[in-house]
């Protein structure tokens, strides 16, 4: 089976991603998003975020860096799942607005996780 490295989508009305058929199983777990560093958000599959992120944020109670990685990646933070059917996730309203993100997404892998930016900010 193919890598798939890069989608593009359409928000549906309800503000639904469709997550491509060869990704899926990455996503059986579950589904993280949340803000990135920039304005884009960041789209995790539970077990990477549980075993590679949440481990990161856990550090130092006194460490500023730490503190503000908290603050990025838990402000708006939304987990769920995608839908049985279609392989959808529904982007919250707030995430959407911090990432200028109107109805058409770009969705690149970095690494384990997504990038998913507005398409109309991709040059």
């Amino acid at each position: 089976m193919a890598t798939v490295d890069y989608f593009e989508r359409k928000l549906d009305d309800k503000r639904r991603l469709t997550i491509p058929t060869e990704l899926r199983d990455k996503f059986l777990s579950g589904v993280v998003v949340t803000r990135g560093f920039g304005k884009y958000l960041h789209l995790y599959p539970l077990d990477v975020w549980d075993n590679l992120v949440e481990p990161r944020l856990e550090g130092d109670i006194l460490d500023e860096r730490i503190a503000d990685l908290n603050v990025q990646f838990r402000m708006g933070k939304v987990d769920g799942k995608l839908d049985d059917k279609q392989g959808r996730i529904t982007l919250e309203q707030h995430l959407l607005d911090y990432a200028g993100i109107d109805r058409d997404v770009v969705a690149v892998g970095v690494g384990r996780y997504w990038r998913i930016i507005a398409a109309n900010l991709v040059d």
